[in-house]
């Protein structure tokens, strides 16, 4: 009987292999779980609050831990909120320590006091950084040699502890800033209101020589960051910084507990990648569970959460959308995230019709398939996705790509003559006409951009709509809508900058551009391709210098360049941080800063000085209008664009709202899983007919061979007989 089942048996097992979830690539036991499926592309590079700066870390790390404040999820413009500490209080002196009126002048500001209260009964995720033995003694703060054999995570640990959040916490972080081996990006910047932290920095430098391993930095005092009780601390900055209370929903201000500094930097621990800047802790609704950049992020419910709620108003619009529908519950709603490393565009955008990840971009492979352009230009879903219940969302997020000029090269910055000056400025104007934004934001990125006419994105104080907004150098007003100067006012321009048809008229010279970039990016081929022709019509050459990231970096550091693209996402809701990029106290080669052009204009710098300062109101509406102004004028960028974000998500996910500037969103989110598994199964049906087609043909195949063998054995049973 077993023989005959044989082939039968085989076709059964081989059906029975491809069930329903027969391409799932997820383990079998998260089907049906509440878990949200994610991508990403690059690797995160750092997790450490205090080193964190990149788009890639910032969906993992606002997950898990705290900054004092945060953003209200769904109100524009945006807002503060409490985040792990109640909205600061803050007071300003004079030199002479009087406390001033709120509606001071900021040049009189010679102190600014933020008090700031932790929120009672936080408690930590559960980490081995916390674990007590019986006595009250730390479990794993003095690890003996071999305790961390097998050791690879902090899961690895067999006991966790927690303790409640406290203000020496905040003072904690604050002083890793100027710690000597973190180089943290924004030490510079701080610095220049918390005198203190280079002052830290040379302590714990000489310390350090002295201290190969763990520095502990309680036994050092930080000026001006001081611990007024257990859930209160103080911050006195030098002068006025209104915008130092966004610098508080970024986690270089988030908590970090001095047992977490300790655990991480006993000997061994760096070796198996036992660090900070792998494994963050922190209070937030999340925890790291699984750390493996190059495949695989997993985000685990934080057992300890504070418990926020979700919010209850937003702005227009959003209960018709269904974003207030949860209004109240606690969150977060969602228990675990998977985020798989994805490098390839279309294996991400199979999975996500497949019902794999629960949301989706738009890239320039999928931009057909996924939206239509009407008539009038508008966009919207394609009838495709449509049918699948997938939702478009759609804003302009706050940045801006541009191509910069570097003000140090002697053609495009002039010569240092007010006669070179004025003929390099001219030349930029050309230029800046005479590259169609329009047209590279139709043909490169499907639309999906805004023309820019100044640093400033939309949505962003300072920026003016209609015709008070445009670049009157490069645009015009007509018919109700801004309308491109013409090639011919480049040329005119081009002409009065000594190039005529792109020639020196003396000797005959071609006038070059070079544009430095790394590989990649606008050195791509189509990309040089236009960017060649566009200079061409001016009689232009045009030449592509492409080069690694890290050559491209000492470029930019010694001004060895003359065109560059280069892009800035806004920290924070406040034109200070975009028109900063221009400010001559940040140029790049004489400061290090983020003034990439080494633009300087003792007007603007003047003028930005004053602007910084102030609170949004006319007053700072009509001194931003003239920096704007004079940047137009002087052209140091070419203001290409301010992209659109656009995202695609399946029926089932529920409370995703656009807005750049709010990066802890998943706690919001929430995920119907029933109905994702409903349009898993149905999506994903196996087809099982061309496999019994091939089950058949091999019996068929086998059964002559099976016919013959039995012939064979009756025959020889036979001859044995006789």
């Amino acid at each position: 009987m077993f023989r005959r089942a044989g082939p039968l048996l085989f076709c059964a097992v081989l059906l029975s292999a491809c069930g329903g979830a027969w391409n799932d690539p997820y383990p079998a036991a998260e089907r049906g779980q509440n878990v949200l499926y994610s991508a990403f592309t690059q690797r995160p590079k750092h997790l450490d609050p205090v080193q964190s700066y990149s788009e890639d870390e910032a969906v993992f790390l606002y997950q898990i831990v705290e900054p004092p404040l945060e953003y209200h999820y769904l109100k524009r413009p945006y807002e503060l909120r409490e985040g792990s500490a109640q909205m600061p209080v803050l007071r300003r002196f004079d030199a002479a320590g009087r406390l001033l009126p709120e509606d001071a002048d900021p040049a009189r500001v010679a102190t600014s006091v933020y008090e700031i209260r932790v929120l009672p009964g936080i408690l930590y995720q559960p980490h081995p950084a916390f674990a007590r033995r019986p006595d009250g003694s730390p479990r794993y703060l003095d690890l003996a040699p071999g305790e961390l054999d097998g050791v690879r995570g902090v899961g690895d640990f067999a006991e966790t502890g927690t303790r409640e959040l406290v203000a020496a916490d905040f003072v904690h972080q604050i002083k890793r800033l100027a710690h000597p081996r973190l180089h943290s990006p924004i030490f510079e910047l701080m610095a220049q209101y918390l005198p203190g932290l280079k002052t830290l920095q040379a302590q714990l430098a000489e310390a350090a020589r002295d201290e190969p391993g763990w520095l502990d930095l309680t036994r050092f005092e930080l000026p001006g960051v001081e611990v007024v009780d257990e859930h209160t601390y103080r911050i006195t900055l030098q002068g006025s910084y209104p915008q130092f209370i966004y610098w508080l929903t970024m986690p270089f201000f988030s908590p970090v507990p001095p047992e977490a500094d300790r655990f991480f930097g006993q000997p061994g621990m760096a070796e198996r990648n036992l660090t900070l800047d792998w494994w963050p802790v922190g209070t937030g609704p999340y925890m790291l569970a699984e750390n493996n950049p190059n495949a695989r992020m997993v985000l685990a419910r934080n057992p300890n959460y504070r418990g926020d709620t979700y919010p209850c108003e937003g702005e227009p619009g959003d209960a018709a959308a269904g974003l207030l529908a949860d209004c109240g519950k606690p969150l977060p709603f969602i228990d675990r995230v998977v985020f798989t490393r994805e490098r390839e565009g279309i294996p991400y955008w199979n999975k996500f019709l497949q019902g794999y990840y629960d949301a989706s971009g738009v890239s320039s492979d999928n931009f057909d398939q996924a939206v239509s352009l009407t008539s009038q230009g508008e966009v919207t879903l394609s009838d495709e996705m449509s049918a699948r219940g997938i939702e478009l969302i759609t804003s302009v997020s706050p940045s801006i790509f541009y191509l910069g000029f570097n003000m140090l090269d002697p053609l495009v910055g002039g010569d240092g003559t007010p006669a070179g000056a004025e003929r390099a400025r001219k030349l930029r104007q050309a230029i800046s006409i005479a590259l169609d934004m329009e047209e590279f934001v139709s043909i490169f990125i499907n639309g999906r951009g805004v023309p820019a006419m100044h640093p400033i994105p939309p949505g962003i104080f300072g920026a003016r709509e209609g015709e008070a907004g445009i670049n009157p150098v490069v645009y015009e007003w007509r018919n109700g809508a801004p309308q491109r100067r013409s090639k011919e006012v480049a040329r005119r321009l081009l002409a009065e900058a000594g190039w005529p048809n792109g020639r020196n008229p003396q000797t005959g010279e071609a006038l070059i551009i070079n544009l430095d970039t790394t590989p990649g990016g606008l050195g791509d081929k189509a990309r040089s391709d236009w960017l060649s022709k566009q200079f061409r019509d001016l009689g232009v050459q045009f030449v592509v210098r492409a080069t690694d990231w890290n050559r491209f970096q000492e470029k930019m550091r010694t001004g060895n360049l003359q065109l560059f693209f280069m892009g800035w996402n806004a920290d924070y809701p406040d034109p200070e941080n975009l028109l900063f990029l221009l400010h001559g106290a940040q140029g790049k080669v004489k400061h290090t800063g983020q003034n990439a052009a080494n633009y300087q204009n003792a007007e603007y710098d003047r003028l930005f000085e004053r602007m910084k300062a102030m609170p949004d109101g006319p007053a700072r509406q009509a001194i931003i209008d003239r920096m704007v102004a004079i940047l137009q004028h002087d052209a140091p960028w070419i203001f290409g664009f301010h992209p659109k974000s656009y995202s695609l998500q399946h029926g089932w996910v529920h409370n995703r709202k656009p807005g750049n500037i709010v990066r802890g969103t998943l706690k919001y989110q929430r995920v119907d899983v029933a109905a994702r598994e409903a349009a898993r199964a149905a999506w994903n049906r196996p087809v099982l007919w061309p496999l019994a087609v091939v089950a058949l043909l091999l019996a068929a195949m086998v059964a002559p061979a099976v016919v013959h063998w039995r012939r064979h054995e009756r025959a020889t049973a036979a001859g044995g007989a006789r």
